[in-house]
């Protein structure tokens, strides 16, 4: 349609993009397209938060991961009818998208996961949008998200260092790559932090996004978040 400044509407919607065909990407693997398939070694989550979830850690397990996968959230963007800023959970990124009740998909990761035992992928959880108590982002995102994947990769290989937390594995100290990062200390402490009193008080809204599923919601779930419950102490 014709528009003009004064037509008194926006030119695009505020959460408009554009695609292009990944065949034009220079750099994509020759086995992007392969109709055999192409072994997959790791699956990432990620939500916008601003505070509680660290910019990356590792699922326990499988079934830790899929729950990880189950909770997702993001503060609403200009994308979400509602008040920007408030959380909005939202599974696998998959509530608007699923043809099938979300119990049921579920369900359906678990019982991939007792199918493929350790054969499985592991499970990451990611968050670039951490910001500071006035606001400002901690993490610098863009290419430097690379020095997160670096880490991802070496866990996969077997090579790099985690520690086990209640919220799952997280780097160990000098684990992840930032050589020539200009991060200060202070702020890579607060973006690897295990909040325990933010995810006590993430439980009742976690509680309530899953009273949703109703008899669909698989009891593997349900055991995950007590034993979520139980690590925070």
């Amino acid at each position: 349609r014709p528009w003009t400044p004064s037509a008194g509407r926006p030119a695009a919607h505020p959460n408009a993009r554009f695609t292009a065909p990944a065949a034009q990407c220079p750099v994509i693997a020759k086995e992007w397209d392969d109709p055999a398939g192409v072994p997959i070694d790791a699956i990432l989550f990620g939500g916008r938060r601003a505070s509680v979830v660290p910019l990356v850690s590792e699922a326990l397990s499988w079934r830790h991961g899929t729950f990880l996968g189950s909770i997702m959230a993001s503060e609403k963007t200009a994308a979400a009818a509602g008040q920007i800023g408030d959380l909005r959970r939202d599974p696998m990124a998959m509530l608007p998208f699923c043809g099938y009740h979300m119990g049921d998909y579920f369900r359906h990761w678990i019982e991939m996961g007792e199918k493929g035992g350790e054969t499985m992928p592991k499970i990451f959880y990611v968050n670039w949008f951490r910001k500071s108590a006035e606001g400002k982002f901690l993490w610098p995102g863009y290419a430097e998200n690379s020095r997160v994947l670096k880490w991802i990769f070496e866990r996969c290989d077997g090579t790099a260092e985690a520690i086990e937390t209640p919220i799952g594995k997280l780097p160990a100290d000098g684990a992840l790559d930032l050589d020539g990062l200009k991060v200060e200390p202070s702020a890579m402490a607060e973006l690897l932090k295990v909040d325990r009193e933010g995810w006590k008080a993430e439980l009742p809204s976690i509680k309530e996004h899953f009273e949703t599923f109703g008899a669909k919601l698989p009891q593997g779930l349900a055991a995950e978040l007590t034993a979520l419950e139980q690590r925070l102490g």
